[in-house]
C-alpha cells in the first residue's frame, strides 16, 4: 500500500573472516563453528547464536551481496531506504566486506559491497530505461548523488570535501545534523556530488576512501580510526502504473483507463556504514592519539549498543531511546528503528584469542535482531495524493460493478447488503466447474481404458495369428489399427444412442407437458427438429453399424 509503514526486522548477517598468517604462526586455534545449511553459528563447545545469515570462513564476497544486498538495491527503485552496516572488533574485516578501503590493485572476486551495489545500481537504471523504451512508454528520469562522511573523534568529516586540511582534524566541524517533519535525519554542510556513470561513483569512493583516517596498531596494521557512511541518494521519476476498471454493463465491457501519462517522484538514500572497530587498548598497545581515538570509537560504539539494547528489548520500547547521546546514533537514527530496510555485518574472528570480542560481537548482533523498523515508501506529496485518489477510484469502480451485477442491494430501508443470488451463483459456479475437472478426469480415464481394451484385443488376434503360422509385424500393425477404429467407432455409438434416448425422453416430457398450454402449436415445431435430430442420429448410427460390419467382414477375409 502506498505510504503505509510496514514494520521490518533488522536482518543481522555473521561473517567469520579466515584465520591471518600470524595467528596461525602463533598457534591460535580455530573456536567457532557453523551448522551445515542452518545460520547458526557456535563459539567454543556451549554457545550457539542463529541469525539471518551465516557466512563461514571460506564465504565469498559475491555470496554476501547476493543473499543479503541484492533485494535493498532493487527496494531503492520502489521508494525504500536501506541501510548496511559493518560491526566488530578491530581486524575482522569490516573494511573488506563494506569495500570503504579503496584499493587500486583489488581483484573483482574481491570488490566489496558498495562496489558491487553501485555496479547493480547504475546496471538497473539502464535496464529500465531500455525496457520502457521497448514498451513505447516514456523513459523514468533518474538523478543519483552521493554523499562520504567520516565521524572522527565525534565529529562529521566530509571526505567529499577538498579544500578541507586533513591535518587540522581537532578543529569542529561546520556540519549540522537535523530532522525533518516526518523524522527522516539530514545533514547540513554535506558536499552532495552528482554522478552519472558507474565510473564517476566508484572515483568518488577513491577520492572519500582516500581521504579516510587510518593507522596502524598491534592488532591491525591499517585499522579504520573513523567510523565511515557512504551515502547514495536515488531520484526517480517514472510513470505511474496504469490501473484499468473492467465494468460490466447490459453484456458490455467498458474499460475505462487514464489517457493522460501520470507519473510519480520517489526518493530512496541507501547508507553503507563501515564503523570502526571495538578495541582494547590493552591488546592494541595504543597511546596518545591513537588510545583518544579508540576511546572515542567505543563511546560511539557504547551509545550504538545502547540504543540497540532499548530498541531491541520489548521491555524498554516505551521508554526514551538515547540517540543524541552521539553523533553515530543520530546520524543512524533512520536505520535503527525508523524508515529503513536495515541488514547488519557482525564479522568476528574465529581465533580462540579474541574469544571474548567474539562473544561480545555476537551478542551485540543478536539484541539487533529484536529491532523493528517503519518501512514505507518514500514519494513527494502530489505523488502521494494521486496514488490515494487512484485507489480510490479503483475502489468505487469496484463498488458500482458490484451493484451493476447485483452482488450489492440496497432494500427499501435503505440498508445496504449482499445479495443471496450472488452467494447461490457463486456455489453453482465452483460446483460446475467441480464437475468439469470430474468429467476431465472420467474422459481420461476412458480414453486409458479403450487404448488397453485395444491392446489387449490386438495381442489376442495376433496371437491367434502366430498359431496359425500368418503372424508378421505389417499384419499386426494392420490388426492394431482396425480394433482401435472399432473401438472409437463403438465409443461414437455409444455417445449416439446416449443421445438419442436424452432426446426421447424431452420429447415425452414436452408432450406430457402440452395440455397445460394453451394450444400445442406452440410446441410442434420444437418436436418437429426433434423428430429430425433422432432421426438423423438413428440414420448416422445404422451407418456406422453397417460400416463397423463390413470392416469386420473385410478383416475376415
Amino acid at each position: 500500500m502506498w505510504g503505509a509503514p510496514d514494520e521490518s526486522s533488522v536482518r543481522v548477517a555473521v561473517r567469520i573472516r579466515p584465520q591471518l598468517a600470524k595467528e596461525r604462526i602463533e598457534g591460535c586455534h580455530i573456536c567457532t563453528s557453523v551448522t551445515p545449511g542452518e545460520p547458526q553459528v557456535f563459539l567454543g563447545k556451549d554457545k550457539a547464536f542463529t541469525f539471518d545469515y551465516v557466512f563461514d570462513i571460506d564465504s565469498q564476497q559475491e555470496q554476501i551481496y547476493i543473499q543479503c544486498i541484492e533485494k535493498l538495491i532493487e527496494g531503492c527503485f520502489e521508494g525504500y531506504n536501506a541501510t548496511v552496516f559493518a560491526y566488530g572488533q578491530t581486524g575482522a574485516g569490516k573494511t573488506y566486506t563494506m569495500g570503504t578501503g579503496f584499493d587500486v590493485n583489488i581483484i573483482e572476486e574481491e570488490q566489496g559491497i558498495i562496489s558491487r551495489a553501485v555496479k547493480h545500481l547504475f546496471k538497473s537504471i539502464e535496464e529500465k530505461k531500455h525496457t520502457s523504451i521497448k514498451n513505447g512508454l516514456p523513459p523514468p528520469d533518474f538523478k543519483v548523488n552521493a554523499q562520504f562522511l567520516e565521524l572522527y573523534n565525534e565529529e562529521v568529516l566530509d571526505l567529499f570535501d577538498t579544500t578541507r586540511d586533513i591535518d587540522a582534524k581537532t578543529k569542529k566541524s561546520n556540519i549540522r545534523i537535523h530532522e525533518d517533519s516526518a523524522g527522516g535525519i539530514y545533514t547540513v554542510g554535506v558536499t552532495t556530488r552528482t554522478v552519472n556513470t558507474e565510473s564517476e561513483m566508484m572515483q568518488c569512493l577513491k577520492l572519500g576512501a582516500l581521504s579516510r583516517t587510518t593507522a596502524s596498531t598491534q592488532m591491525n596494521v591499517q585499522s579504520s580510526r573513523s567510523h565511515a557512511i557512504f551515502t547514495i541518494h536515488l531520484c526517480q521519476t517514472r510513470m505511474c502504473p496504469q490501473i484499468d476498471a473492467e465494468i460490466a454493463t447490459d453484456n458490455k465491457v467498458i474499460s475505462e483507463s487514464s489517457q493522460m501519462n501520470e507519473f510519480e517522484t520517489l526518493t530512496a538514500k541507501f547508507h553503507f556504514v563501515d564503523l570502526a572497530g571495538s578495541e582494547r587498548l590493552k591488546r592494541t598497545g595504543a597511546t596518545g592519539e591513537r588510545a583518544k581515538e579508540g576511546i572515542s570509537i567505543n563511546c560511539g560504539l557504547l551509545a550504538l549498543g545502547n540504543v540497540i539494547s532499548a530498541l531491541g528489548d520489548k521491555s524498554k520500547r516505551a521508554t526514551h531511546v538515547p540517540y543524541r547521546d552521539s553523533k553515530l546514533t543520530r546520524l543512524l537514527q533512520d536505520s535503527l528503528g525508523g524508515n529503513s530496510q536495515t541488514i547488519m555485518i557482525a564479522c568476528v574472528s574465529p581465533s580462540d584469542r579474541d574469544f571474548m570480542e567474539t562473544l561480545n560481537t555476537l551478542k551485540y548482533a543478536n539484541r539487533a535482531r529484536n529491532i523493528k523498523n517503519k518501512v514505507m515508501v518514500n514519494q513527494d506529496r502530489a505523488s502521494q495524493q494521486i496514488n490515494a485518489l487512484r485507489s480510490e477510484i479503483t475502489r468505487l469502480q469496484m463498488e458500482l460493478m458490484e451493484y451493476k451485477t447485483g452482488k450489492r442491494i440496497i432494500d427499501e430501508e435503505g440498508v445496504e447488503s449482499i445479495n443471496d443470488m450472488f452467494h447461490e451463483n457463486a456455489m453453482l459456479q465452483t460446483e460446475n466447474n467441480n464437475l468439469r475437472v470430474r468429467i476431465k478426469a472420467m474422459q481420461e480415464t476412458v480414453d486409458a481404458l479403450r487404448t488397453r481394451i485395444t491392446q489387449l484385443v490386438s495381442d489376442q488376434a495376433n496371437q491367434v495369428l502366430v498359431k496359425a503360422g500368418e503372424g508378421n509385424e505389417e499384419i499386426s500393425n494392420m490388426i492394431h489399427n482396425y480394433i482401435k477404429e472399432i473401438e472409437d467407432l463403438r465409443a461414437k455409438l455409444l455417445e449416439s444412442e446416449a443421445v438419442n434416448e436424452n432426446l426421447r425422453k424431452n420429447l415425452t416430457r414436452a408432450t406430457s407437458r402440452s395440455p397445460y398450454f394453451s394450444g400445442s402449436s406452440a410446441f410442434s415445431p420444437t418436436i418437429v427438429s426433434s423428430d429430425k435430430e433422432t432421426i438423423e442420429i438413428i440414420d448416422l448410427a445404422k451407418k456406422d453399424l453397417e460400416k463397423l460390419k463390413r470392416k469386420k467382414k473385410k478383416k475376415k477375409k
